[in-house]
Order: structure tokens, then C-alpha cells, then sequence
């Protein structure tokens, strides 16, 4: 038989975005005597995921195999593991079946998996990049495509007259202003992490399921070393992640390609986007801090110092807030103009990173510099960040992909209107006991008092601050090199 690649895209309910992904597919250039074959996991559907599939494989040209499944509780783990039990057999099967002559020759002759998600779309010569990735060194395990969030159209673009203008809109192919905000954030976040990963040496801590080529030696001494029936495993929201870790600690590199480039759907309102990143933030704290899967990677460290770092990130701000309200309050508020020094160099670092995040807007940029933007989506941040560690030092667990589903379907809402009427209500009532109590905050025996706590905060608050700009001076650094998002 021929070498071949084999492709796994496992789809639950995915008969809108499967015909673009495989579209994607027919769009690649091949390597020399390389074959493909297409494997679509239709998982647990309720719709024509199947069917769709089946229709875009043969308009396509395609060598394209649906595996149905049915009552698989583990989501995408599961749907996976199917694929893979398919070609590898189950070991858990109890007739122990072997391969046919015909099953092993085939299981040979592949030489990687290409895992996919069936929203995402690979660009031209994307799949002959990752190939010539994998296959420049003998310790490779998997190498991962380049990301970029595909911007929704303008929905003014649609008339309201179009037949179809409903349809086009439920297909999330069109957006307002907010949605194709969050889509440019997410991107330029995604174009930060991935400028940093290439700056230091390519390796990277998770190889995305979005569109990741596997060696299946690497997948297979996964299996064998932890005596699972499948390369995935359930015990982690982010299952990409563990298996990543797993690869790095069988003594496999994991790494960015350079140039593939996969194009994939953003997160398009607040709630969605708050339980995605929620699920993703919380599978990254249990896998640092669960003990019982004992696996450690070379980027822990680097991964510590990120939670550190935006731990310092959200205190710096709420010191800053409380010190401006009490100075305020007590009429001991002094402005500085070196208070500057940190606003202008993180406006120069973001400008930065807008300009290099592909197929940017003037927009963007603009409010980049302005540090709009920025501010806010760290702001959202932040509340993930607290979220995450508050459920984790309360030993509070929950199912990240249910969560995440349940939001995505609007089968939940978010309770951003309810917490900015909550801030908005504490800071009436704040503005009004100052106002009220002015007098007294204001008198010469509260100031004695205020005041060493005062220094002591402004004190820790530069500390802070200063450490945080030698951290963004170095980021600017990184961002001088040749490397493209």
C-alpha cells in the first residue's frame, strides 16, 4: 500500500461547518506519493452531520468514511478513541480480535493522523507544511497549525428582504459590531501566544485538536506506556493538553509549524466566550496541580509564571483602585506624570501586537493604542482567573464541556447586565458615603491615620508596576523578531 495520512474529525451535529472543513481537505496539495483518507466521526447526531459529510466527500474527490456512534458519554475523547480503535483495534474488545491481513498492511502504511475539528478549515498547502514539519526529525511527535479566528461578515452586508436572511444569520457566518470585536480579541490573543511560543523555539505545551499532525508511533507509546485503549483520555477538559504533556514526557517534541495555517471559528458574545476560556483555564490549574496523574512538562514553569503573572496583573488593579478611591476620599490624592511611563509602553505593545495579528483592521489597531480594548477583554480575564481559583480552592468541580455546549447552544445565559448594575450600585453607594461623611474623611486626625497605609500601598503598588513594565519591554523585544502569527 501507499503511505498515506488519515484524518479524524469528530462532529456532533456539525451539518452546517462540515462541508467548509472538508472543502478545506480538498483544497490541499499532497506530498509526493502520499495518500489521504478521511475519517468523520458522527458523533452521537441528531441532524444530517452524516449525510452532509457524505454529500461533501464525493463533491470534494474525497476517500471519505463516516463512523457513526451512539450513546458515547465522553464527547470528543470518545469520538477519538472510535476512530482510532477502527484502525488500531480495541483492546478492550473481549473476543480479542485481530486485524485482517488487509487491516494490518493498511495500519502500516499510515504515517500520520491529521486530528481536526469539524469547524475549523485548513488553508491551501497547510497539510503539506505540517508533513514536512513532522517529517524533519525522527522525535517528533505531533506538530500543530497556526491558528487565526475567521472574522465574521458585516451583517449589514445581509438584507432583511434575503429569503434566507434568518438562516445566514443562525449560521453564525454573519456578525455585529460586538461579535466581530470578541472574534478580533481572540485572534490577536491567539497571535500573542503563538508569537511567543516561535520566539522560544517553537515547542509547544498543548498541540491543538483544532488541527494537529500526530505520528502514530507518538499516539501508540502513548497507549502502550499508559495502558489506556485510546491515545485521548477523559480525565481532563483539556484533552489536547494531557495528551500533549503525555507525548513530551514519552520523550516526544511537540511544535508549531511555521507556516501551516488553520482558520477557525472564535467564540462570538461574552457568555460563550467566558465558558470556553473558563473550561480551558480550569483543565490547565488540574493538570498543574493534580497529583494523580503525575506528568510533568518542560513548559510547567513557563505555565506557574503565566498564572503568576496574571495573578499580579488582577491585584495591581484592585490596589490601584482602592488606593485612587481612598486618596480620593480623603483628599490626599496627588497626580504624577510618571504614572504615564506604564500606560504609553503598554499602548506601544499592544499597538504592536495588533499590527502583527493577521488581517487586522485600522479599528483594531486604534483601539490597541488606545488601550481599549486590551483593558477590557483583560478585565473578562481576570474574572475567568478568579472564577477558576476560587472553584478550585473550594473543591467545587464541574463539567467544562456541558457548560460550554449548554452556552453555545443559548441554552444559558450570561450575567454580565446583572454584575455591571451590581458595580454600578456599589459605586453610587461608595460616591455617596464619601460625599455624605466628607467632612469626617476629610478631617486631619483621619488623614494621620490613612496615611501610612497609604504609602505602604502606593509603595507596593510601583513595585508592582515596575516589574510588570520590565515584563512588557521584554515582550516588546520578542515582538522586533521576523516571526509572523
Amino acid at each position: 500500500m501507499r503511505p498515506r495520512i488519515v484524518v479524524f474529525i469528530p462532529a456532533h451535529n456539525e451539518e452546517k461547518s462540515i462541508r467548509d472543513c472538508l472543502a478545506g481537505l480538498g483544497d490541499q496539495s499532497l506530498p509526493k506519493d502520499i495518500e489521504l483518507d478521511v475519517y468523520v466521526i458522527a458523533d452521537n447526531c441528531t441532524d444530517r452531520t452524516e449525510e452532509k459529510a457524505l454529500e461533501a466527500g464525493e463533491e470534494f474527490h474525497l476517500n471519505l468514511k463516516v463512523l457513526v456512534t451512539e450513546n458515547n458519554k465522553l464527547r470528543k475523547v470518545g469520538a477519538l478513541n472510535t476512530a482510532w480503535k477502527y484502525l488500531y483495534g480495541d483492546v478492550l474488545d473481549l473476543y480479542d480480535k485481530k486485524l485482517t491481513p488487509f487491516q494490518e498492511f493498511y495500519k502500516q502504511s499510515i504515517k500520520a493522523i491529521l486530528g481536526m475539528d469539524a469547524d475549523s478549515r485548513l488553508a491551501p498547502n497547510a497539510l503539506t507544511y505540517l508533513w514536512d514539519d513532522l517529517m524533519s526529525a525522527r522525535n517528533i511527535g505531533g506538530v500543530m497549525a497556526k491558528y487565526t479566528m475567521r472574522m465574521p461578515k458585516k451583517k449589514s452586508f445581509l438584507s432583511k428582504d434575503d429569503v434566507h436572511y434568518e438562516e445566514k444569520i443562525a449560521s453564525g457566518e454573519y456578525g455585529g459590531p460586538i461579535s466581530r470585536w470578541w472574534t478580533h480579541q481572540q485572534k490577536q490573543d491567539m497571535a500573542s501566544w503563538l508569537l511567543d511560543l516561535q520566539y522560544r523555539g517553537g515547542s509547544t505545551y498543548v498541540l491543538g485538536g483544532q488541527a494537529t499532525l500526530f505520528r502514530p508511533e507518538a499516539l501508540q507509546d502513548v497507549v502502550d506506556r499508559n495502558k489506556l485503549d485510546g491515545p485521548w483520555e477523559n480525565e481532563s477538559d483539556v484533552e489536547d493538553m494531557l495528551l500533549t504533556w503525555q507525548l513530551q514526557k514519552s520523550g516526544w517534541k511537540t511544535l508549531i509549524s511555521p507556516h501551516a495555517r488553520c482558520f477557525v471559528d472564535a467564540m462570538r458574545s461574552y457568555h460563550t466566550y467566558r465558558e470556553q476560556r473558563n473550561k480551558w483555564k480550569s483543565g490547565t490549574v488540574d493538570l498543574l496541580t493534580n497529583r494523580d496523574l503525575n506528568i510533568r512538562t518542560r513548559h510547567t514553569g513557563k505555565l506557574w509564571r503565566s498564572q503568576a503573572k496574571t495573578f499580579i496583573d488582577l491585584i495591581v488593579r484592585l490596589i490601584f483602585i482602592s488606593l485612587v478611591a481612598v486618596s480620593l476620599a480623603t483628599d490626599q490624592f496627588y497626580w504624577n506624570w510618571i504614572w504615564l511611563t506604564p500606560i504609553v509602553i503598554a499602548s506601544i505593545l499592544n499597538m504592536m501586537l495588533a499590527i502583527k495579528t493577521p488581517m487586522h483592521r485600522p479599528i483594531d489597531v486604534i483601539l490597541a493604542t488606545l488601550l481599549i480594548s486590551p483593558e477590557i477583554y483583560l478585565w473578562v480575564n481576570l474574572v475567568t482567573f478568579s472564577q477558576v481559583w476560587l472553584e478550585k480552592l473550594s473543591a467545587n468541580s464541574s463539567n467544562g464541556w456541558d457548560k460550554q455546549y449548554a452556552a453555545e447552544a443559548g441554552k444559558t445565559r450570561s450575567k454580565l447586565v446583572q454584575g455591571i448594575l451590581f458595580c454600578i450600585f456599589i459605586l453610587l453607594i461608595a460616591a455617596f458615603c464619601c460625599f455624605y461623611f466628607r467632612d469626617y474623611l476629610t478631617s486631619e486626625s483621619v488623614k494621620t491615620v490613612i496615611q501610612p497605609y497609604l504609602m505602604a500601598g502606593w509603595i507596593t503598588l510601583t513595585c508592582l508596576t515596575v516589574f510588570e513594565m520590565l515584563c512588557m519591554l521584554h515582550q516588546i523585544w520578542t515582538l522586533r523578531g521576523r516571526h509572523k502569527a
